[in-house]
């Protein structure tokens, strides 16, 4: 397993690519495992492949906390067939737009179809935190940061702070 940079603002370029269907084979294995190592070392509780430059639908989680035992979630090919009208709102941050935080509100509960890191078909019914994390991850794989949920004026904000520090070298 190896921690691997992760992709930050203002790369908006590669956060914003679309993923790719993946079969799950040993390649996609092992990146599950770089994934896994990068989220626990950054640290994070969820983490999509495009995160680290691969536009493939590959995303994991994890919300324990220590220190209970480590929950892993490997999901590949994630889609949402369910969600429920009830909203939460929790307050969201990101391994690629670091030390930013912001209120999103999303549906409480979704029901996720995926292929596990075995390739076998699941479904699982996520609510609270890890619906909110399930969300947050498959959006990324469709090309979505969690500051498209925020107001304009506060995504230009910070968009244009990663910029600037880009520009001086501060990132």
């Amino acid at each position: 397993m190896t921690v691997r940079p992760i992709i930050t603002l203002p790369d908006e370029k590669t956060l914003r690519q679309l993923s790719r269907p993946v079969a799950v084979d040993q390649a996609a294995r092992r990146l599950f495992d770089d994934m896994l190592e990068t989220m626990y070392d950054a640290p994070g509780i969820g983490l999509a492949a495009i995160q680290l430059g691969v536009a493939l639908r590959q995303l994991v989680v994890d919300i324990s906390k220590e220190p209970e035992t480590k929950k892993p979630l490997f999901m590949a090919n994630p889609e949402i067939v369910w969600e429920s009208e009830t909203l939460n709102v929790y307050e969201e941050g990101c391994l690629s737009i670091p030390d930013f935080y912001e209120l999103v509100e999303r549906p409480a509960e979704v029901k996720v179809r995926y292929l596990d890191r075995n390739g076998e078909g699941q479904e699982l019914h996520a609510s609270g935190l890890l619906a909110t994390c399930i969300q947050h991850e498959i959006d990324h794989l469709n090309g979505v940061l969690f500051i498209d949920h925020i107001s304009k004026l506060k995504r230009d904000r910070v968009v244009k702070k990663f910029a600037k520090a880009a520009r001086l070298g501060k990132l």
